[in-house]
């Protein structure tokens, strides 16, 4: 590893309207709404009551933070938050590739689009999920530019998935379910405070719930690659991964550019700053909980007490049947599908951003011996690679779609807890103190470290307990 040290660059003039922002938070709905929103906390919610929603709210308020602190580093520098954990952490890379590999290669949101398919007769789920994850493989593969690929299906699937739930919602909730979300905000559920006093409560699906409220684990890290990619700040000198087969190349530098800490620069910054902020926290945080809390709300409404700690997918059927008949149309058939069609997207986008973040560190590790034209090549390398272990898990019988998606969010709520530390000491070592986050920002991202560890480790002791 031999990083080279930061250019001089000037700062590009930050856009005048927030709308040329928007694209990079709609990913990260995406990702969101394939897991923790469409799956666990309505399971859940079903089975607890809105008592517990106050994790939502909590997860994804942390992960708003976490996410600005990481696109801090990219505006500022130009460069990915993994070259910049590089940069002090030598070891870094390895870790980085280890866990994401390991949280992420898992095909839990590929199964579980597949088993909804069998509600509508299609028998082979196996069959189906080997091409969901080979059609995902395709699309990435043939997209001339990546970040416009990906950004164009997830804001495709957010204009028209997210109208159909707010009018399911208008003609199923009632304002007793309402009123209870809103006592659950604040952790008052029926009869106890925060958790249930039950013992068979899932602290596990809980923990993966809490981490899933937003993209979780080491793919909130991969916000870096799309503001940068997005043209965001000094990003705008770094370069896009482009398509091998159909795309125009491009140079894809792993070392950025800062600019001079003037008063003048520093002003545009903190423009840059403002604006993306704002940008995340109407789109990720305002969308994401909004669409979270309806489809909560749906599953409390019309559910809660009816599924007989029915998990998973299966919680999904019957919460469409029951839908189908109480508001007609087929809306829980239509419900249904969409789900089907944001799991398969929520899917793509894992590939891509995991994708990623193998091929960047694999390159930071190689740095002696690649060219920026190299990244390309891993990256696609490392997303095939990625999907034919998600066929070889799904051929040996590992198909139970709940299963996947809970270990997967567990395990990414523990990488959350290793690079929550890290980032503030990354923003405050590499970036002048005029841009560095401030006491507040600082203290807030440790409080999250130490819930982060709290939660953690009450798990474990939860799941050692029951081993014991």
């Amino acid at each position: 590893m031999n990083l080279l040290p930061l250019q001089k660059n000037i700062l590009p003039e930050p856009p005048k309207s927030l709308w040329k922002l928007l694209g990079p938070s709609f990913i990260f709905v995406g990702l969101a709404l394939g897991s923790g929103e469409l799956i666990l906390w309505p399971n859940l919610v079903s089975n607890w009551g809105m008592g517990i929603i106050w994790g939502a709210l909590l997860g994804i308020t942390m992960q708003y933070f976490l996410n600005m602190e990481i696109e801090r580093y990219a505006l500022a520098n130009g460069e990915s938050i993994f070259v910049g954990f590089a940069r002090l952490f030598k070891v870094a890379p390895y870790w980085f590739i280890l866990s994401t590999v390991i949280a992420w290669s898992w095909p839990g949101f590929a199964a579980a689009s597949a088993q909804i398919f069998t509600y509508f007769g299609v028998e082979n789920k196996l069959l189906i999920s080997i091409c969901i994850l080979l059609a995902v493989g395709t699309i990435l593969t043939l997209g001339p530019t990546l970040y416009k690929t990906v950004e164009t299906i997830e804001k495709a699937l957010i204009m028209v998935g997210i109208p159909v739930i707010i009018i399911i919602a208008l003609a199923s909730v009632s304002s007793e379910s309402v009123n209870e979300m809103l006592n659950g905000l604040l952790g008052m559920g029926n009869g106890y405070r925060f958790f249930p006093e039950n013992t068979a409560f899932p602290f596990f699906s809980f923990l993966g719930a809490v981490a899933y409220s937003g993209a979780g684990g080491n793919l909130l890290l991969a916000q870096s690659f799309y503001v940068k990619e997005k043209g965001y700040g000094m990003g705008k000198y770094s370069g896009k991964i482009t398509s091998l087969i159909t795309g125009k190349s491009e140079e894809v530098r792993l070392e950025g550019s800062t600019f001079e800490p003037t008063t003048s620069e520093i002003a545009k910054f903190n423009k840059w700053f403002s604006m993306a902020s704002k940008e995340h926290l109407i789109v990720f945080w305002g969308l994401g909980l909004f669409t979270m809390l309806l489809l909560a709300l749906i599953a409390h409404a019309n559910v809660y007490g009816q599924t007989g700690n029915t998990s998973g997918v299966q919680f999904l059927f019957v919460q469409a049947n029951i839908l189908n008949g109480s508001v007609g149309f087929l809306a829980g058939s239509i419900l249904l599908a969409i789900t089907a069609c944001m799991l398969i997207s929520t899917q793509l986008t894992v590939i891509d951003a995991c994708g990623r973040i193998v091929a960047e560190n694999i390159a930071i590790l190689r740095r002696k011996s690649i060219s920026g034209r190299d990244v390309p090549k891993f990256y696609y390398a490392a997303i095939w690679i990625i999907l034919l272990f998600g066929v070889g898990v799904l051929s040996f019988g590992l198909t139970e779609p709940h299963f996947l998606l809970v270990l997967g969010a567990v395990i990414n709520a523990f990488c959350m807890l290793i690079f929550a530390g890290l980032l503030v000491k990354v923003n405050t070592t590499l970036l002048h103190p005029k841009i560095a986050p401030s006491k507040l920002r600082r203290a807030i991202i440790y409080t999250i470290f130490i819930l982060l560890m709290i939660f953690c480790g009450f798990v474990l002791y939860d799941q050692i307990s029951k081993l014991l």
